[in-house]
Formats: C-alpha cells, structure tokens, sequence
C-alpha cells in the first residue's frame, strides 16, 4: 500500500453553491429576497482617469454586472475583472465604450466565469462623465448557505473516498516504500494533470531529485497516471532511507467532472439536506434506494484502491 496526502486542497468544488440551491429549491419566495445588487462603482459624475471599484465575491452565485451610464460629453471604456484572492486580477469582459451617442443607456454582461470575486474597472478620457456600476448576484434564500456548503464539500469528499479520484484540480503527495521491481509507479487519485517533482533520500539521509524526460517519463493518458522508466533504464539502486524514502509530488484532478459524478454529489447533497439524522425512523427502503443510485453512478468511475 502506497501512503500519499493532500498537500494544497482544492479552491472550487466541482457542484457550486448555486448548483446545489437550485437543486434543494431553496427560494425566499419574492425577487427581491434572491436577488442581492452591489455597487462596484458608485453611480455618479466621475473625473477623467481610471476608477477602480470594489470587489463583490460572487463565488457559488450567478450573477450579472450591469454599467449604467448617464450623461457622457468625455468617453467611457469599462471592463470586468474577475480574481480567485481579490488581489491578482484578470479581464474577464468588456463593456461598449460610452460616448455622447450612446450615453444615458444600461448595459448587462453576464457573469459566466468561476472566480470568488468580481469589479469594474473604467477609464474615463476627455471629460468627467456621469455613470455606475452594480453586480447583481441571485443568491435565493441564503439563510442555510453554511449548512449547504457544508454537504457540498461532505458529498465531495464521500465522491472522492468511493470512486478514488480527484474531483477538483489539487497537489498531492505519494509516499511509495520503495522504488518498485516493475518499470512504473501509479499514482493515487486520478486523473493525473502533472508531477511537479520526484525525490528520494538515502539512508544517510541525503536528498535528490530526479529529472523528468531523463530519470523517469510523466504518464497523463492512462485511466491511473503514472511515472514510468525511459527505456533501458533502471531505478535508483541506493539505500533508501527508513521512513517515507520517496516522494512524488504532483497536480491531479478533473478540469471538468463528469455529469454523472455531479449527479450523485446532488443525490447525496439533497438526501443530507433533508435528513439530519444518523438514522431514518420506518424509511429505511428510501435510504437504500438513495444509497444504491448514488453508487450505480460512481460505480462507472470507479479505480483500485492504493
């Protein structure tokens, strides 16, 4: 048995918390209990240069930004900006720049992309012009957000224990007892995206790092990722260290999930949600009736266990 732990955990879930709402039907009922509007950019007369506004986290939300516009002698080019910390930003859209011709007008932009933060950005030339900027997220009822994010990530981590694989982009680390008498090392947690390194310490305890292209070849096709001698090669025929000689760190994880994994996350998501409790009193059929579509699903993903 390979030994191996998560050394940086994923940053997104693979079901958001928008997802799963829908799925739960978690509505407050009116319009205006679901929908909750943000200023980026303060509406008002705003002078020539560039006019930063503040970030919104939108993560787990669908959500749209919209660039109201008034009176425009000047021009305005505004754009989008998405970040994962709130700190390092990248363009995400742009809006038609506002010019007296098309001034006094709203537009909207959907906001499609997975970051946990949002904020316009706009340049004003010419002459001050009067504009704002709001991000409209749909968060229905948010009263239970806590609890649901929770059975997310609970249902993830049930997903990830079943079927031996990685739902989200993250770094591991193997830990196998010794260099293996075949030509490869399988690596847990599929599907493999990259090895960031492979280290090995002998037994006086001196470490080195083996070379990719040259010491061993980075499998990332087949179903278990692996890392695989050159041809004519051999392994390392050092005294190995006593405790955990070699170490494989590397980023595994799906870019996309497949559908049917997704599926009994929300299965399992929705069961939880409605049934708090260890044990159901008389619904014992309904539970294995969850427990046996949840499986069916998991069961085409499914790898050898480590």
């Amino acid at each position: 048995m390979m030994d191996w732990k998560v050394i940086t955990p994923i940053s997104t879930e693979p079901v958001s918390l928008a997802e799963a709402k829908t799925h739960l039907r978690l509505t407050s009922g009116t319009f205006a209990g679901d929908t909750t509007t943000c200023q980026s950019i303060v509406p008002g007369n705003h002078n020539v240069g560039v006019h930063t506004g503040a970030a919104i986290d939108v993560l787990g939300y669908t959500a749209f930004v919209n660039l109201d516009a008034g009176t425009c002698a000047g021009s305005v080019a505004a754009k989008i900006q998405e970040s994962d910390d709130g700190t390092n930003w990248q363009d995400f859209s742009s809006f038609t720049a506002v010019t007296k011709d098309n001034d006094n007008a709203v537009q909207e932009i959907d906001y499609t992309g997975g970051k946990q933060y949002v904020r316009v950005v706009a340049t004003v030339t010419s002459v001050a012009c009067s504009f704002g900027a709001n991000v409209i997220v749909k968060t229905g009822d948010v009263t239970e957000d806590d609890l649901v994010s929770a059975l997310i990530t609970a249902a993830r981590e049930y997903c990830e224990g079943f079927t031996g694989r990685a739902l989200a982009e993250q770094t591991l680390e193997a830990y196998p007892p010794c260099f293996p008498r075949m030509n490869e090392v399988e690596l847990p947690c599929p599907p493999l995206q990259s090895v960031t390194s492979v280290k090995y310490t002998d037994i006086d305890g001196n470490e080195t790092t083996m070379t990719e292209g040259t010491d061993y070849i980075v499998d990332t096709d087949s179903t278990v990722g692996r890392i695989v001698l050159p041809y004519a090669e051999t392994w390392p025929t050092a005294a190995l260290y006593t405790v955990n000689p070699i170490k494989i760190r590397y980023v595994a994880g799906y870019t996309t999930v497949p559908r049917s994994i997704k599926q009994a996350m929300l299965l399992l998501i929705g069961h939880w949600y409605a049934n708090r409790e260890a044990v159901l009193v008389g619904q014992g059929t309904m539970s294995k009736e969850i427990e046996f579509a949840v499986k069916a699903l998991l069961s085409m993903h499914r790898v050898r266990f480590f």
